[in-house]
């Protein structure tokens, strides 16, 4: 067979499977949204039979063959060119897919359709116990996943710790020795800087240009007044439309909790949850979904079901969330144009509130036990917990049944706070009833990559705020089309943000950005 064939055939394979790949997608957004919680056990029998028949055939060895022609030919010579990408990328998901049982594959599917339901009703009972056995069987499980990856890693070599297949899964050729180093580095800064900020009680400085001095005032009860939950959608998703998400091509539902999800071409679902003195939890919620959609509808079409189609890896889809999350929507020019109109929406809520309150209020500052409802100073250090106690619930130092106290004692430590009951502590993220053990750490590598892409928009467009002061944000959205969304898996994670910024992945831009915001906010 002639290289070309081969390589259209393996493009043709790799399609079908992200089309089967879509039918679990559909059904998992379902489970979280509107599937009745009867159907949970058929619904793991579904996703059991999906996720085993996907294996089945993307362990194929005539993958393995194709491969082979393939990787020889001239097709893969040229550095970043579609076919050598392509496939660089093809061997990596293959050799990961040959090492891992299709016994072990459906147990994992089985298992985390269950578990997920579990966890629904132990957060809401807020038990622990409840969900403590489907735990100790996702991490066993995940321990024989480890295993039988260690040899498979993005960057070649094998594994140094039993975290670093699971890491490498959503962050290619990063490793839990880089991150250890990274995020301590990380935290020595940031720690300082939330104990300045708390020391000065959490208030706006005086004096600054434009202030006044409604903004001492307790800022972040602006935002637990009362709003209206359908307006409160309304206004969501006319700010979504407006930065660029789609509605013709994704929806906004309700769920537990917040995610996107790319069900394919034409089809993105994104959802949030409403509650009524929670202002920022359901918008910064829909915002930070609606960066993670904007990725996926910027995705070049006409490469779907290859890795050219497909989000490099989940700390670049974590930067564009937080970066229009938090470096787009808690930015004072974002405020200047959207107050108004806000305060038309919520007259009741916001009718004696000023500007320099409001920006004041979405950048409150103050340890707190919930990550999604964290502000942007602390959010990474609640990001580091679960880094350092997944690791430990991995190698077996941290008996799953001691997790909830091993959880408190580290927010005592860290943040200075401790939680009263399991929901708003461990309990409160369903990653780990899902298995993504290891996905954690992408949420700071997306803060970390946002402030660097942030900042080089910044450099090569202007000044964003006077853009965003004035309502436009299709400048900076074709800017990450074009430098982020349309390179696919073109580059590897950490190569993708060198070659955008001129700097492999750090701190120093992120903390840069938050010194420069509370230091105007908090004079600290």
């Amino acid at each position: 067979m002639d290289p070309q064939t081969a390589y259209d055939e393996l493009i043709g394979r790799s399609r079908e499977q992200a089309i089967l790949a879509s039918c679990s997608a559909v059904l998992g957004w379902d489970e979280q949204t509107y599937m009745p919680p009867g159907g949970a056990a058929h619904r793991s029998r579904q996703m059991a039979l999906l996720a085993g028949l996907h294996h089945e055939r993307a362990t194929d060895p005539r993958i393995g063959e194709l491969l082979a022609i393939v990787e020889e030919s001239a097709l893969v010579a040229e550095p970043g060119s579609v076919a050598g990408a392509n496939v660089r990328e093809l061997r990596r998901t293959y050799d990961r897919r040959v090492r891992l049982p299709r016994t072990l594959v459906e147990e994992l599917a089985r298992t985390i359709s269950m578990a997920q339901a579990e966890w629904v009703t132990a957060r809401a009972a807020s038990d622990f116990r409840r969900f403590r056995p489907w735990l100790e069987t996702i991490i066993r499980l995940k321990r024989e996943e480890s295993t039988c990856l260690a040899d498979s890693l993005a960057s070649g070599g094998s594994a140094r710790s039993v975290y670093d297949p699971l890491l490498d899964e959503y962050e290619p050729g990063a490793r839990t020795t880089e991150l250890v180093t990274l995020f301590e580095a990380l935290r020595r800064e940031l720690k300082p800087l939330v104990a300045a900020i708390v020391e000065a009680g959490s208030r706006p400085a005086g004096g600054g240009a434009g202030r006044d001095s409604s903004a001492a005032a307790d800022a972040a009860a602006i935002l637990r007044r009362r709003y209206p939950l359908e307006r409160q959608r309304v206004f969501g998703e006319a700010v979504a439309a407006a930065v660029g998400f789609d509605f013709r091509r994704g929806r906004l539902d309700v769920a537990a909790h917040p995610f996107c999800t790319g069900i394919g071409v034409g089809d993105c679902r994104i959802t949030t949850r409403f509650e009524e003195r929670e202002f920022g939890d359901a918008f910064f919620g829909i915002l930070h979904e609606v960066g993670h959609g904007l990725y996926e509808q910027g995705l070049d079409e006409l490469h779907y079901g290859s890795p050219l189609g497909e989000a490099v890896s989940l700390g670049v889809h974590e930067s564009q969330s937080r970066l229009w999350e938090n470096l787009v929507g808690r930015s004072r020019g974002f405020w200047a144009y959207w107050l108004p109109m806000a305060r038309r929406i919520f007259f009741d809520a916001l009718d004696d509130v000023s500007l320099d309150s409001f920006h004041a209020a979405v950048n409150h500052v103050a340890p707190s036990l919930i990550r999604v409802r964290a502000d942007e100073a602390t959010y990474n250090l609640h990001i580091i917990i679960r880094f350092e106690l997944e690791q430990d619930l991995l190698t077996g130092a941290l008996p799953v049944g001691d997790l909830p106290a091993a959880w408190n004692q580290k927010y005592r430590e860290t943040l200075g706070v401790t939680p009263s009951h399991d929901a708003e502590g461990c309990l409160q993220d369903i990653h780990w009833s899902a298995g993504l053990i290891g996905y954690f750490p992408t949420y700071t590598l997306g803060n970390l990559y946002a402030a660097q892409l942030f900042a080089t928009a910044q450099a090569e467009l202007g000044d964003l705020g006077d853009a965003f002061a004035r309502g436009e944000f299709r400048e900076l959205l074709g800017w990450l089309r074009e430098k982020v969304h349309r390179q696919g898996q073109r580059y590897r994670p950490a190569d993708l943000i060198e070659r955008i910024t001129g700097s492999r992945p750090d701190h120093r831009a992120l903390i840069a950005s938050l010194r420069g915001k509370y230091a105007e906010l908090y004079g600290v």
